[in-house]
């Protein structure tokens, strides 16, 4: 009768068998699930901190240029815009570059779009740049 609990043991590998391969399913696509969404967040992350950077670098090469333009008039007007200008490129120069978990992130991109909307009101300029920034227009000398 020493054959009757292998024959158990048989009997209960075979039942077991669906509750185990169904375990180690759900933890094998877990973990590639896992896997495959920490791959598409870096990448995401990627994008749109790459888009971010480009906005911010667009913003503050545009204060520096009008930066320059306005340092050398002595127009009421000028010293208001020049101010003005000092105080995006304070916002841009303060902005959190280094900390990628960063939670204002949104409103401190907010008050940087709105103190560029706030300059080129006060330069009676477009803040639509997209055909700008797409590369489409051309430039004749």
């Amino acid at each position: 009768m020493a054959f009757e609990p292998n024959n158990d043991d048989l009997f209960d590998s075979i039942i077991m068998a669906d509750d185990r391969f169904h375990v180690e399913g759900y933890q094998e696509g877990f973990d590639e699930g896992v896997r495959q969404g920490t791959i598409e967040g870096r990448n995401h992350g990627r994008l749109h901190g790459a888009k971010l950077s480009a906005e911010v670098s667009f913003y503050y090469g545009f204060a520096l240029a009008w930066k320059c333009l306005l340092q050398s008039s002595t127009d009421v007007k000028a010293r208001k815009r020049l101010k003005a200008m000092e105080s995006l490129i304070g916002v841009i120069q303060n902005f959190p570059y280094e900390d990628p978990q960063y939670e204002k992130l949104q409103e401190d991109m907010e008050r940087v779009r709105a103190k560029f909307r706030q300059v080129c009101s006060l330069l009676n300029v477009s803040t639509d740049f997209r055909e700008y920034l797409s590369g489409s227009t051309s430039m004749s000398f």
